[in-house]
């Protein structure tokens, strides 16, 4: 029998210092502002927060190189503020939420919009649009911010295609947690991507996205050509 051996963890450098973050979970938020459920069509402005997953793997950092993706047509950005937990929590109270913030990062969660409606229309999970390689660029994490009236900003090629403040957020950083912890056993080393505005479109080879947020490190990415030989 062959040993194999796990790859190493992937992490994401700490603002300002030389320790990085180890990635141990990716959780993110569906349909946390308003203006992106009526874009999309979807869901009812109220409902309660929804997570999914990607693996951790996914994450990549500022200054990648993403392939385009197989099996799609349809590879769309999706800019968003990630939070970085820095301590354990089990059905966390709301008023103590933010204690197990270690910081926030800018993020990207990449999407194959027409995989994800495939699997929407088919009623069966999101993972075949959401969780694939490369697909949660995360910027380097910056501690101590505050980011309750921070602006996001998503640019395409120096173009600006998303942009909105942090506290148009249906469901605020404090509460995502809440609710997070009473599905999970959140611990250090998670990351929760916390939604996407308006204005999510599709990119492909040659395409610079940058995302923006007030008060963190810039995260910037560049599409390339796909791995694959299958054509989209």
């Amino acid at each position: 029998m062959t040993l194999v051996f796990a790859p190493p963890t992937v992490s994401v450098p700490v603002a300002g210092s030389n320790e990085r973050f180890p990635v141990r979970r990716v959780y993110c938020v569906g349909r946390n502002y308003v203006d992106h459920i009526r874009e999309m069509k979807e869901g009812d402005e109220r409902d309660d927060p929804f997570f999914f997953q990607k693996p951790a793997d996914a994450v990549v950092g500022d200054g990648a190189e993403i392939p385009y993706p197989p099996r799609t047509a349809d590879f769309q950005f999706e800019g968003e503020l990630v939070v970085a937990v820095g301590a354990e929590g089990v059905d966390v109270p709301v008023d103590r939420a933010l204690d197990l913030v270690f910081g926030y990062a800018a993020g990207i969660d990449l999407t194959r919009r027409d995989r994800q409606r495939d699997c929407r229309q088919r009623q069966i999970s999101w993972e075949a649009g959401k969780a694939f390689d490369a697909s949660a660029p995360c910027g380097p994490i910056t501690r101590d911010a505050d980011v309750t009236t921070a602006r996001l900003r998503l640019s395409v090629n120096g173009e600006v295609r998303q942009r909105t403040g942090i506290e148009l957020m249906i469901w605020q950083v404090a509460e995502i947690i809440a609710h997070l912890s009473g599905d999970y056993r959140l611990m250090p080393g998670d990351l929760v991507y916390t939604g996407t505005p308006a204005g999510v479109g599709a990119v492909g080879p040659g395409d610079v996205i940058r995302v923006d947020i007030d008060g963190l490190a810039p995260l910037s990415v560049t599409i390339t050509e796909s791995r694959s030989n299958e054509a989209h």
